[in-house]
């Protein structure tokens, strides 16, 4: 039987620290070879700018296979439409029976959260208390909710283009009870924070090595994943020692690391690690209280295998879910 998952059961299901206990111990797998993480395809409709990254994983320890759709369809916002959906599929590895087809969007969310959360927990310094978010929108919520379970956060300096964004974040993360702080440019965000997300669908810079202070840790996540696509510098990628969540993911899908790359002025022997080298121990991860580290995060299948069977085995524990029989 397949049990099939809609967006509002997974909301309800969903677990910010248990997320990112999951995630951290999925990367870790990635390190110490218990999971497998190929680089996505892209598959490009020559018709359109739209794009489908079929994104798959093994897990030898959860003894799944997983596979999630993610359709990148830019030209939706005109319809007001999700510019990116998805559909998480996950299949005993013994078997081949389809265990599960989950909504990709709240897993999808946590987890991205929860991975940048993973990140800065071992490449952050430690006593930082300043969160710095570029976009205030539902990734920037899950934000809020995943850094204050790894750092002592007590202010949030947050910017975003409009007004009512910025007010329905505010309400959104009030229970934290944290000093939330409108600012008036990217700049201020970037100058103030001791942990930087970026979390815009940037196509183009919008953060820039410049304004990167000593001990600065960020977590690059709002680029689509598209070569062409940035949110950060070719100065700001120079300044800072690079952590990714797939080397090989990274060298197909980041245009924050593909275009200095193509510049001359950067490669990808430069990248410090993978970030599960850094969990696992055989890579180092920050070294010095004035590194500025930064996680380029893509986003992988390992990811949504990972969320994707914590989640399922939630639904099981509170008979959520949709059974069926699709061989029937």
């Amino acid at each position: 039987m397949t049990l099939i998952l809609s967006a509002s059961e997974l909301s309800s299901l969903a677990n910010m620290a248990a997320t990112i206990d999951t995630i951290e111990r999925a990367f870790h797998s990635l390190a110490t070879g218990t999971a497998h993480q190929p680089a996505p395809a892209s598959l490009h409709l020559p018709s359109s700018d739209a794009k489908f990254l079929p994104m798959a994983a093994l897990s030898d320890v959860d003894r799944l296979a997983s596979v999630k759709l993610l359709a990148d369809i830019p030209s939706n916002h005109e319809s007001g439409l999700p510019t990116q959906r998805s559909t998480i599929l996950l299949s005993s590895q013994a078997t081949g029976e389809t265990l599960a087809i989950l909504d990709g969007r709240v897993p999808t969310r946590i987890r991205t959260a929860a991975a940048s959360a993973v990140a800065s927990k071992h490449l952050a310094n430690p006593d930082s208390s300043v969160l710095g978010l570029v976009g205030a929108g539902a990734l920037a919520v899950a934000h809020v909710e995943a850094m204050v379970e790894v750092l002592p956060i007590e202010k949030v300096v947050v910017w975003s283009r409009t007004e009512a964004t910025l007010e329905k974040f505010r309400a959104q993360t009030a229970h934290h009870k944290l000093d939330i702080v409108a600012a008036g440019s990217v700049q201020e965000v970037v100058e103030s924070a001791h942990v930087l997300c970026t979390l815009t669908p940037a196509t183009e810079p919008v953060v820039f090595g410049k304004w990167f202070a000593p001990g600065l840790h960020v977590n690059a996540v709002g680029s689509r994943p598209r070569p062409e696509h940035r949110e950060i510098d070719s100065e700001g990628v120079l300044k800072s020692r690079v952590f990714v969540d797939s080397l090989a993911t990274a060298k197909e899908k980041s245009g924050n690391l593909i275009i200095p790359v193509s510049e001359g002025t950067y490669g990808f022997d430069r990248v410090e690690a993978e970030l599960g080298e850094a969990i696992a121990g055989s890579k180092p991860g920050r070294t010095a209280k004035d590194d500025i580290t930064l996680f380029n995060s893509v986003g992988i299948g390992l990811q949504d295998l990972a969320i994707g069977r914590l989640l399922y085995d939630r639904a099981l524990e509170f008979g959520l879910g949709l059974r069926v029989d699709l061989a029937r």
